[in-house]
């Protein structure tokens, strides 16, 4: 089976530097976009150009601080002056932290939301303009499960991820009928070197009806599909990447 090329188009991928991110940005380089790579590690970021390079394909780092409106601004216009536009934009940057709702300070909160909310509504609002006018683009939002159920000591977490969750129907909406889609992918538990979660993952995993953790590249084909033309009737969809946990949920 062929997959659609990307040749041509500049692909924007938040927190790629590790992770999911990385492997959405590797994949898409391999189907040749032009691929900036985005993160606060430079040393991490510099890895993932290189790699992405020894593979053929094309990519750039720039640093961003997502926790702030100016470094969400400042990424978002280093963007545009790369290749001239961005076609492609994976909000897929987040942070995530559990625990009662007594123990969250004022600062967890703001810190939450300015990145798993904010940033991706203020790339959408500096990046998308350009796609409408060019009169088609994609944007991709990464989401999670606990966006969909309430859980004991993820609802910070949780709720930012909701509010993405919305903003993507949202978006969909509105960019539409201008040529943008939007849509999410909600990823299960992915074996990636940041999830933290050891054994009790892996006892999630066993429950689901894969039987067992799902790998970054496969969340980044599902980033992939959406983005491309070959979804191009897909407008305001939730892909989950799961393992089968909607259907057991």
């Amino acid at each position: 089976m062929t997959t659609e090329s990307f040749e041509g188009r500049t692909a924007l991928v938040t927190g790629s530097t590790s992770g999911i991110g990385r492997a959405v940005a590797r994949t898409l380089a391999e189907r040749g976009a032009f691929v900036i790579v985005s993160g606060r590690d430079h040393l991490r970021g510099k890895e993932a150009v290189e790699e992405i390079l020894g593979g053929g394909g094309r990519a750039t780092y720039l640093p961003a601080d997502l926790s702030t409106v100016a470094g969400v601004r400042e990424l978002a216009a280093a963007s545009r002056t790369v290749t001239g536009a961005v076609d492609v934009l994976v909000n897929n940057a987040g942070i995530f932290s559990f625990g009662p709702t007594s123990a969250s300070t004022e600062t967890d909160i703001d810190l939450m939301y300015a990145v798993n909310v904010r940033a991706p509504y203020l790339l959408v609002q500096d990046l998308v303009p350009g796609m409408v006018e060019a009169g088609s683009g994609a944007v991709v939002n990464v989401l999670t499960g606990a966006a969909f159920r309430g859980t004991a000591q993820a609802g910070l977490y949780g709720s930012g991820k909701a509010a993405l969750k919305l903003l993507t129907q949202a978006w969909a909406a509105e960019f539409g009928p201008a040529g943008v889609r939007v849509n999410a992918v909600s990823p299960g538990p992915i074996r990636t070197e940041g999830t933290g979660f050891g054994a009790g993952l892996e006892a999630v995993a066993d429950a689901l009806p894969a039987r067992r953790l799902g790998e970054a590249a496969e969340v980044a084909a599902a980033v992939a599909f959406l983005a491309s033309g070959e979804a191009s009737y897909v407008h305001g969809a939730v892909l989950p990447v799961d393992g089968g946990a909607v259907a057991a949920a």
